[in-house]
């Protein structure tokens, strides 16, 4: 009986490490509310890479979307919410910036199942401009400069193709905080007007650059005309929305596996920190 304490002192330590991390326990957040999730690209991961966890491989993705429609979910849009449109267990797929893999590999799987998405597109996206140290100057090894981004071309079609709907991520993916107002005037607007004119669709709805943003932020967004808007901020906000440029998401890692992921969609965190 002795020799037994040292497993279950183990197997003790190992589940109170679990429910902490996970949070498995929480309670589901209304299934009425819809689930907004946060995609970057569909590609697979690098080894050693800084920034693995906004990869998400196509087997992974095309999982979820299999698992969505297997459980009965519905696929939204943005516009859909601006709109007041509510159905029970509904998810939006968000994509940020524009990677050209959002073309090559999420259309595809996308179209496969019978799924939307909105895009938040940097609308200067070739400029040569390494996003990542906007945020954090020694994140400057250019490993999200060298990714390709989409081309004009890619972009108009997946617009076309009805698939994807079109949100704007400012001009050149700008840190709001050290933005003047001015600036920020001219990357949130200015972003609006070059997407409109460029793809002639209209650009309803704002992702906030690395989710920085502040009450001066959001009065710059409402004042050029956006619906929406969405944060990086955790969790899944209810529904109908008290302010609706400041809804949460759901950020899907390429580093979490099949339970982190269900986990993410009942209680809009993996965890009780993330």
């Amino acid at each position: 009986m002795l020799n037994s304490w040292p497993w279950l002192a183990a197997v003790g330590i190992f589940v109170a490490w679990f429910s902490y991390r996970y949070a498995w326990w929480s309670s589901t957040v209304s299934w009425a509310y819809p689930r907004i999730l946060m995609y970057h690209m569909i590609r697979p991961p690098i080894r050693g890479a800084r920034f693995n966890s906004i990869r998400v491989s196509p087997e992974v993705f095309e999982w979820q979307l299999k698992w969505f429609t297997d459980h009965g979910f519905v696929f939204l849009t943005m516009a859909d919410l601006a709109k007041g449109v509510r159905q029970e267990r509904a998810v939006v797929l968000t994509f940020d910036d524009g990677f050209e893999d959002n073309y090559t590999a999420a259309f595809p799987l996308l179209k496969k199942y019978g799924a939307r998405a909105t895009l938040y597109l940097v609308a200067e996206r070739h400029d040569g401009r390494d996003w990542s140290t906007q945020k954090k100057a020694h994140h400057d090894t250019g490993e999200l400069l060298k990714e390709p981004k989409l081309s004009d071309e890619q972009v108009r079609e997946m617009v076309d193709s009805g698939v994807f709907e079109l949100g704007a991520h400012t001009k050149t993916h700008v840190n709001l905080s050290k933005a003047s107002g001015e600036e920020k005037r001219s990357e949130i607007i200015g972003s609006k007007k070059l997407l409109e004119e460029q793809f002639t669709v209209p650009v309803t709805s704002f992702a906030y650059p690395f989710g920085i943003w502040d009450p001066q932020d959001r009065d710059v967004v409402k004042e050029g005309g956006f619906s929406t808007a969405v944060t990086t901020d955790r969790g899944v906000t209810p529904y109908p929305y008290e302010n609706p440029l400041e809804l949460r998401r759901i950020k899907v890692s390429g580093r979490e596996g099949k339970f982190a992921f269900r986990l993410r969609l009942r209680t809009g965190r993996r965890s009780l920190w993330k």
